[in-house]
C-alpha cells in the first residue's frame, strides 16, 4: 500500500481529558483516553472501529475530524498535515470530512424543515449557484435515500427514526465529501431498519467513492459493511486487519471474547426495499 492510496492517516494519537495546563511546561494529570493510536484509511474503503463502551472509539473518530484536541500525535488528510491547522484553514476541509451522528434528533435542527436542513449547506459551501439548483440536488438525493419528497416540508420530529437517519446520510452525501465518519448510527434502530441504513451506506460508498470510518459496538454491523476493522480496548488498538481474517481467526483474546459474546446474524439485503416501502407508507 503506497502513501497515495491512503486518504486519512493518524499516528501516535493521544487524547487526555481534564489535564491541568501550566504556564510553562506540558499539561499533566487528567484522564488519558487514547494511547498512541495508529490508523490508516484508504481511498474508497470502509474501516470499522469496534469496541465496548469506554474503549475510546468515539474519541478516536472525533480526533480524526479534529473535533477534540490532541495531547500527541499527527493526522494527515489527503497528504496534508492537519494536526495543528487553525480553524480558518480547517473550515474549507470540513466539507470534505463529514460526520453522521448517532442521534439524528441531536444533529438536525428541530425548528427547521428538512428542506432548509438540506438546501442551506449547499448554498453555504458554494456547491450550487442558486436555490433552484440546490432544490434539484436535494430532490435527487432524496430519491437516492428512498425518501418521499413530501418530507421536505416536515420538521425532524415528524419523521421516523429511520427516516431521520437517512436525512443525516443525505445531508452528508450532498456535500460531496471524501471521508465520512459514521458514529453508532444504527444502534437505536430495529434490525430491519438497520439493514436499510447499512445497505444505503454501502451503495453510496460504492457509487460516490467514499472513504468511511464506521464506529460500532456491534460486530455483526461491522462485518456487514466494513473492509477492515480496528478493535479497541481501553484506548488502544488491540487488533487490526481485514474483516474476513479477523472474524475467522482473531489474534487477540479480547476480539475472541467479543465474537463469543455477540451473535453475528447475516443481514438480508432484500429487507431494504421491502421495509423502506412499509415505513414510508406508514
Amino acid at each position: 500500500m503506497s502513501a497515495s492510496d491512503i486518504l486519512l492517516s493518524a499516528k501516535g494519537l493521544d487524547v487526555t481529558y481534564g489535564a491541568k495546563r501550566h504556564l510553562f511546561g506540558p499539561a499533566d494529570g487528567g484522564n488519558r483516553v487514547l494511547h498512541s493510536v495508529d490508523i490508516d484509511i484508504r481511498r474508497g474503503e470502509t474501516v470499522g472501529i469496534v469496541g465496548e463502551s469506554g474503549s475510546g472509539k468515539t474519541t478516536l473518530g472525533r480526533a480524526l475530524l479534529r473535533l477534540v484536541g490532541l495531547s500527541a500525535g499527527t493526522i494527515h488528510f489527503d497528504g496534508r498535515d492537519i494536526t495543528r491547522l487553525p480553524d480558518t484553514q480547517m473550515r474549507p476541509l470540513r466539507r470534505r470530512m463529514q460526520m453522521i451522528f448517532q442521534d439524528p434528533m441531536a444533529s438536525l435542527n428541530p425548528r427547521h424543515t428538512i428542506r432548509r436542513i438540506l438546501v442551506e449547506p449547499l448554498l453555504l459551501h458554494g456547491l450550487v449557484t442558486d436555490r433552484e439548483a440546490a432544490e434539484r440536488r436535494v430532490a435527487a438525493i432524496l430519491d437516492r435515500v428512498t425518501l418521499p419528497h413530501a418530507c421536505l416540508d416536515r420538521n425532524p420530529h415528524e419523521l421516523s427514526g429511520g427516516q431521520r437517519q437517512r436525512i443525516g446520510i443525505a445531508r452528508a452525501a450532498l456535500l460531496e465529501p471524501d471521508f465520512v465518519l459514521a458514529d453508532e448510527i444504527v444502534s437505536g434502530l430495529d434490525v430491519s431498519t438497520q439493514a436499510q441504513v447499512l445497505n444505503l451506506l454501502k451503495e453510496l460508498s460504492r457509487d460516490l467513492g467514499l472513504s468511511m470510518a464506521f464506529i460500532s459496538h456491534d460486530l455483526s454491523v461491522i462485518r456487514a459493511i466494513c473492509n477492515r476493522v480496528y478493535v479497541m480496548r481501553h484506548g488502544r488498538v488491540v487488533e487490526e486487519g481485514d474483516c474476513e481474517h479477523v472474524f475467522a481467526a482473531p489474534a487477540s483474546g479480547y476480539t475472541r471474547m467479543l465474537l463469543d459474546a455477540i451473535p453475528l446474524p447475516e443481514i438480508d439485503p432484500t429487507w431494504l426495499g421491502r421495509e423502506t416501502a412499509q415505513e414510508d407508507a406508514a
